[in-house]
């Protein structure tokens, strides 16, 4: 009966994720972790006897129940969950993997990056990489820039930026407005008003090192204002104007304005829905 169990329970699981299996194989590189490490898996079966094997059942043979059951962002994801690796559904996407921060001002914030000093990745990445996305949800990994559009364009969003200076510590960078463009515009950043401690060094600095409303570069497609490739020159993918007073998309050297200029320690860019009072 177990194995019978188990065998139901990996149906609906390959039934429920075929959608993000049917990527290639670039894109699953960057998912990085294991299924049983995904916490909303099965986080709405009930947990004994024949209520549990109907689920799976229903599951398996409903591929639509996935879009209506599963988090569009990790703002629905239920209050109280822990932070981790969960699966989400947004609009007109196929199911992706994020990591949820459920501990920071209330919870329910997207990861769509995260970076350190000592990173392994390269961030050196081409166009169609960053588009897609890349790196390990449980460390240092970019969402996708494509994917990170899609979710922006849900709901009205809100931007957190966490920065880790050169002596360890952390400071918030937030944006009451974040949206990201289509393809077709380049990926182009929206930023609304600017609060925090870390400084506004998104918005408020001179046209050559601004990011706000500028297009998304990466080394083989420059999209920023200057005369050479900031990207090229500079390292990473990033919304560069000409060139930049913050760059946190690279393998060391990371920046955000004034607070910390080519040291800073660590970085974490976090969405959810905008609140209004």
């Amino acid at each position: 009966m177990a194995a019978h169990q188990s065998i139901l329970f990996l149906t609906s699981v390959l039934a429920l994720l075929a959608p993000l299996l049917a990527l290639d194989i670039e894109n699953l590189e960057r998912l990085k972790a294991n299924l049983d490490e995904i916490i909303n898996l099965h986080s709405d079966e009930p947990h004994h006897g024949e209520g549990r094997e109907n689920m799976q059942q229903s599951r398996a043979g409903d591929p639509q129940q996935t879009d209506r059951s599963w988090p569009k962002d990790c703002s629905e994801v239920s209050a109280g969950s822990p932070s981790g690796v969960y699966v989400i559904y947004p609009t007109g996407l196929h199911p992706i993997v994020v990591y949820c921060e459920m501990n920071v001002t209330d919870g329910g914030w997207t990861v769509i990056q995260r970076n350190r000093q000592s990173t392994e990745i390269t961030w050196a990445e081409s166009w169609s990489t960053y588009k897609y996305g890349f790196g390990n949800v449980h460390t240092e990994y970019w969402l996708g820039t494509e994917y990170i559009h899609q979710i922006s364009k849900q709901k009205v969003y809100q931007v957190r930026f966490i920065i880790w200076d050169a002596a360890n510590n952390i400071s918030f960078a937030d944006y009451n407005l974040f949206g990201v463009e289509d393809e077709s515009q380049g990926y182009r950043l929206r930023l609304g008003t600017y609060s925090g401690l870390a400084g506004d060094a998104m918005t408020s600095n001179s046209a050559s090192s601004l990011h706000d409303n500028m297009k998304f570069s990466a080394k083989d497609l420059d999209q920023d204002t200057s005369s050479g490739n900031c990207a090229s020159s500079y390292g990473g993918g990033w919304w560069y104007s000409a060139c930049y007073s913050v760059r946190l998309n690279v393998k060391g050297g990371m920046t955000w304005g004034s607070l910390c200029n080519g040291n800073c320690r660590a970085s974490a860019i976090l969405i959810k829905p905008a609140s209004y009072c």
